[in-house]
């Protein structure tokens, strides 16, 4: 057995304690009498929040040393991964201890939560205190920076064949058709080619989940998070195509009609039909109960569709609107809102939106550019009598949230890939860039930021797999598909961030693959729930009693 796996084994117990203290903390602020106070949870959110980095730290934690466990298991520890759990552990410790980042400029400490002794108790907890004192070196991450600049890499077998050669085949693919186009298609602004597209198709990317009796997979969302994470690794906007799919397989195969079934779901299987999400509106962001786009029923049954959504992305290549409007304007908040499904005809660069009642003006972005993005007017837009999912109106608020636990997961995957993405740039550059007669891995400063770079993309992929594979249980996983968002787009954004910083000015140029990851990266805190929002459904969830599953062996 291990030595650093008895060790991270041994601290988690006071790591844990802590965790309780400040959940304790937190809910004597917003919770005195044991309920959260939705008041109070707005005005404590700086405790809020930190408690969910504290909670999305801790499970990282563990994640990670089930991953080392298995690991052993297999015959797969070798001295990177030891190292990892390690580095992983003596950097999660350290923060949860003293100072946790939310972002660049918010640091939660203990003193935010009056729990200063409790913080003292962990880091002299001697598993924890040598985790602290020995875990993070300048020795032990040279010591990863040098055998990842070997070729060396972190234990990526999931212990299940099918899964690994997924992997495989998928990364095969990105690495011939997706990566060595990016960069061209995102300088150009231009979408994904439709070849590439039913190339994705033939492998059975957009109908992951989809079940085998509508021609899709049947697979589960570790499967999915797998696949997202290799498209990503090439290009976030190659992994963002399946997130569309995702979505709207998973509303129609949960809630649709039979021939609602039967229509849309081997279409989007075999992508013939390219679905997008139009949820979001003007000057409502996340408060999707602020929906005011219109949805009348005519007297033949169909529906008129009328108002503004905003950042719908693939938009005009889109066969498919899955679109949340307000069928009963009597209703308040989320009562009145439906889920409608809105056949549309696919545009084309002559004619972007080429049906009646609907407008598109794209959005000019930084990054995330193969797809496009748009806002769109609808102006009485037909949609057919059958269009209501489920055939049921008044559900589509609870239709929709359903389907975010598989979504955030996704898009954590996403930004996994997109950190393998900024490390394999970055390691690249750093072994190719010489100064002062050295390669830049031999520079203590890069080899450090390499090895953190490594280090976090692997405990997120593993909180990410821990979010799937409960969600694949058919358990409740809000909470944890949550925690690995946040933590997936803070590591893809350090991730690139610090390539850049390697790259020195050619970081800068945007000739240089890099300058796009750092666009792609800046995007994930804030589709999907921006990092603020998953912190308020951590913090809140977790207050309010939700239990998460699978601690640490």
């Amino acid at each position: 057995m291990s030595e650093w796996i008895d060790c991270a084994r041994a601290a988690l117990p006071a790591a844990r304690t802590y965790g309780e203290a400040v959940r304790a903390a937190v809910e004597r602020a917003v919770a005195p009498d044991g309920t959260p106070d939705p008041a109070r949870l707005t005005r404590e959110q700086h405790r809020v929040h930190g408690f969910a980095w504290i909670a999305a730290t801790l499970a990282a934690l563990e994640a990670t040393l089930d991953w080392a466990v298995r690991a052993e298991g297999a015959g797969r520890l070798g001295a990177v991964e030891e190292l990892t759990l390690r580095i992983g552990f003596g950097e999660g410790l350290a923060q949860i201890a003293a100072g946790l980042p939310m972002s660049a400029h918010e640091v939660v400490r203990p003193a935010a939560f009056g729990t200063e002794a409790e913080a003292r108790a962990l880091a002299a907890d001697p598993a924890a205190a040598r985790l602290i004192a020995e875990g993070s070196t300048p020795e032990s991450r040279a010591d990863l920076a040098a055998l990842l600049a070997e070729g060396a890499r972190p234990c990526e077998a999931l212990g299940d064949e099918a899964l690994d050669l997924i992997r495989d085949q998928i990364r095969a693919f990105t690495a011939e058709e997706i990566a060595p186009h990016a960069h061209a298609w995102h300088l150009a602004d231009a979408l994904i080619p439709d070849a590439v597209i039913a190339r994705m198709a033939g492998l059975g990317v957009f109908g992951i989940c989809i079940p085998e009796a509508y021609g899709g997979l049947g697979l589960g969302k570790l499967a999915m998070a797998v696949v997202s994470e290799e498209l990503s690794r090439g290009w976030i906007c190659a992994g963002s195509l399946g997130t569309r799919s995702e979505i709207a397989g998973e509303l129609i195969a949960a809630n649709g009609t039979d021939a609602q079934k039967a229509r849309w779901l081997p279409a989007i299987a075999d992508g013939s039909c390219l679905p997008t999400a139009v949820f979001t509106e003007p000057d409502t962001g996340s408060d999707l109960a602020a929906v005011r786009t219109r949805g009348e029923r005519q007297a033949d049954g169909s529906w008129r569709v009328t108002g503004a959504k905003t950042w719908i992305t693939h938009a005009a290549r889109a066969d498919l609107m899955t679109m949340l409007v307000r069928t009963d304007p009597a209703a308040p908040g989320y009562a009145g809102l439906s889920m409608l499904l809105a056949a549309k005809t696919r545009g084309s660069d002559a004619d972007a939106f080429p049906d009646p009642g609907i407008e598109g003006s794209e959005i000019p972005v930084l990054g995330y550019r193969g797809m496009k993005e748009y806002a769109l007017g609808l102006d009485g837009f037909a949609v057919a009598a059958d269009g209501l999912l489920g055939g049921r109106e008044g559900q589509g608020f609870k239709q929709l949230m359903r389907t975010f636990e598989g979504a955030r997961i996704q898009t954590a995957a996403r930004a996994v890939g997109v950190a393998w993405n900024a490390f394999d740039l970055a390691l690249d550059y750093a072994q190719g860039r010489r100064q002062f007669g050295e390669a830049l891995t031999h520079f203590p400063r890069v080899a450090d930021k390499l090895a953190l770079m490594a280090v976090e993309t692997v405990m997120a992929r593993e909180l990410t797999y821990v979010a799937a594979r409960t969600k694949d249980l058919g358990d409740r996983c809000d909470i944890e598909a949550g925690m690995a968002k946040l933590l997936g787009a803070r590591a893809a954004w350090n991730a690139a961030d610090n390539a850049v910083q390697i790259h020195g000015g050619n970081g800068y140029a945007l000739e240089y693959p890099i300058s796009r990851v750092l666009c792609d990266a800046r995007i994930l805190n804030i589709f999907e729930g921006a990092a603020e929002i998953q912190a308020q459904v951590i913090g809140r969830g977790l207050l309010a009693g939700q239990v998460r599953t699978g601690q640490a062996a």
